[in-house]
C-alpha cells in the first residue's frame, strides 16, 4: 500500500473512531417511541412555490448523460426555452431541501420527516407518481407537502442479525400549476437503526471504493423475447455527486465512501433511488412508448453502488383500466434491485 493510502486510512480511521470503536451507548428507543417524537415535532403540512428554471433542467439532462432532453431537442449549448415540457420524474430537481448545513442530520439528510435516533439510516424505499397535467419550464408551481403516516415495521437485519425494528415514513407532494393539479408524488422512506460495522474490514473497503472511469448509459444489442433492448448503466462517483448537487441532496452515502462503508455498512457509494427512478422513466419513454404517461408505482429492493454495471429492461404491456401497463426492472447480476409498474395511454 502506498504511503498516501496508508496516511488516508489512518486519518479516516481516526475521524470515524467514535463510530467504529468507542461509540457511546444510547438509550434504547423503540420504533413506536421514535414515531411519537416525529409526529410531535414535525410540521405535518407545508407549501412552497417555485418557478421551474430551464437551466436546472438542462443541467439535470446532462448529468443523466442525455444531450437531448426530448427527441430533437439538444440542450448541450442552451437551456430549454420557457414552455418546454418537463420529462416524467424531472421535477425531482426542483423544490429541493432548503435547510442550512447544521440543520441536517449527521448523515447529511434533510430532517424534515426523519425520526430521532437510533433510526438514522434512511433508504428511499419506493412510492407512486400520478400525472394529471403537465409541468413546463417558466411556470410557477406550488408544491403542497403533507406527512401521510409513520408506522413501525419489522425487517431483515444485516449480517444474520434476524428481524429488526424499522420506521416507515410516507409523504405526499402535490404540484399545482396554472391549469390545476399536475402531479401527485407519494414517497416512502425506511429508517433503520444505526449499523454495527466490523472495523476489521475497514481498510479493505476504503481502498476498494476507488472507482475509475466515467458513467455509462447505453442500449445494448441484446433483445428479450418481448422485443425491447436492454439498457446498460454504470455510475461513477462524479456522476453520483452531480446528481446529489442538482437535487441538493446531502445524504453522505451517495458521495462519501468512508461514511457509506464504515458507518452505514455499504460496499461503496450508493446509487440514488431517485436517479434509478428517473432512468426507468427515461427508458420507458425512449424504448417502450411515446404516449402520455399516467402513473408509476415503484419499489427499491437492493442497493446498487458506484462502479456497478447493471441493466434496465421491460416486459410486454398488458391492458388495464387506465390504459397499458409495463413492468420495468432494474437488475444487477440477475438480481432485481428496483421494479416498477408504469401505466401509459
Amino acid at each position: 500500500m502506498s504511503r498516501y493510502n496508508t496516511l488516508t486510512l489512518a486519518l479516516t480511521r481516526h475521524r470515524l473512531a467514535p463510530h467504529l470503536h468507542h461509540a457511546p451507548r444510547r438509550l434504547s428507543t423503540s420504533a413506536s417511541d421514535a414515531i411519537a417524537e416525529l409526529m410531535r415535532t414535525a410540521d405535518p403540512t407545508f407549501t412552497r412555490r417555485q418557478v421551474l428554471d430551464g437551466n436546472q433542467l438542462q443541467k439535470l439532462s446532462l448529468a443523466l448523460l442525455r444531450p437531448q432532453l426530448h427527441r430533437g431537442l439538444v440542450v448541450t449549448g442552451r437551456a430549454p426555452a420557457p414552455g418546454t415540457l418537463l420529462p416524467p420524474g424531472y421535477h425531482l430537481a426542483y423544490f429541493t431541501p432548503a435547510g442550512l448545513e447544521h440543520e441536517l442530520g449527521p448523515d447529511g439528510t434533510d430532517r424534515t420527516f426523519n425520526p430521532p435516533p437510533p433510526f438514522t439510516r434512511r433508504v428511499w424505499a419506493g412510492g407512486k407518481m400520478s400525472w394529471h397535467g403537465e409541468l413546463r419550464v417558466g411556470e410557477e408551481i406550488e408544491e403542497r407537502t403533507r406527512l401521510v403516516s409513520a408506522t413501525p415495521k419489522m425487517g431483515r437485519g444485516e449480517g444474520g442479525q434476524g428481524e429488526q425494528e424499522m420506521v416507515l415514513v410516507e409523504v405526499e407532494k402535490e404540484f399545482w400549476g396554472e391549469k390545476g393539479l399536475a402531479l401527485v408524488d407519494q414517497r416512502s422512506w425506511i429508517f433503520r437503526k444505526e449499523a454495527e460495522v466490523d472495523s476489521k474490514v475497514f481498510d479493505k473497503r476504503l481502498v476498494d471504493t476507488v472507482i475509475e472511469g466515467p458513467s455509462v448509459v447505453k442500449d445494448v444489442i441484446f433483445y428479450h423475447k418481448e422485443g425491447y433492448p436492454t439498457r446498460q448503466l454504470r455510475w461513477s462517483p462524479v456522476g453520483l455527486f452531480r446528481f446529489s448537487a442538482l437535487t441538493f441532496n446531502g445524504h453522505r452515502i451517495h458521495y462519501d465512501p468512508s461514511w457509506s462503508t464504515t458507518v452505514e455498512g455499504h460496499q461503496g457509494c450508493v446509487v440514488h433511488g431517485p436517479l434509478n427512478l428517473i432512468c426507468m422513466l427515461d427508458y420507458w419513454r425512449d424504448v417502450c412508448s411515446n404516449r402520455p404517461l399516467k402513473q408509476i408505482i415503484y419499489r427499491a429492493l437492493a442497493p446498487i453502488y458506484a462502479g456497478d454495471t447493471y441493466q434496465i429492461r421491460a416486459s410486454p404491456p398488458v391492458a388495464v383500466d387506465l390504459g397499458w401497463q409495463w413492468q420495468i426492472y432494474v437488475e444487477k447480476d440477475k438480481k432485481i434491485c428496483m421494479r416498477g409498474a408504469i401505466i401509459g395511454l
